[in-house]
């Protein structure tokens, strides 16, 4: 089991987490995805490394960025 943790910018509401929760949970791996909204904080659950490449296009798809 591997835990990464991003910052996301960019989220104001549920809806938003949900989005983010959505199209993190589809990457191949993923076993969960916990969002808080206040700190943009990601924390991503996952059984093997999960490619940071692979995260960033679902942040994308999601329509936000991943903090630098």
């Amino acid at each position: 089991m591997s835990t990464t943790t991003i910052t996301v910018t960019g989220m104001t509401c549920g809806h938003c987490v949900s989005s983010v929760r959505e199209e993190i949970s589809e990457i191949p791996g993923v076993t969960g995805v916990n969002v808080d909204l206040e700190s943009g904080r990601v924390d991503i659950e996952s059984n093997t490394e999960i490619d940071s490449a692979a995260i960033a296009t679902a942040v994308d798809e999601a329509g936000y960025k991943i903090a630098d």
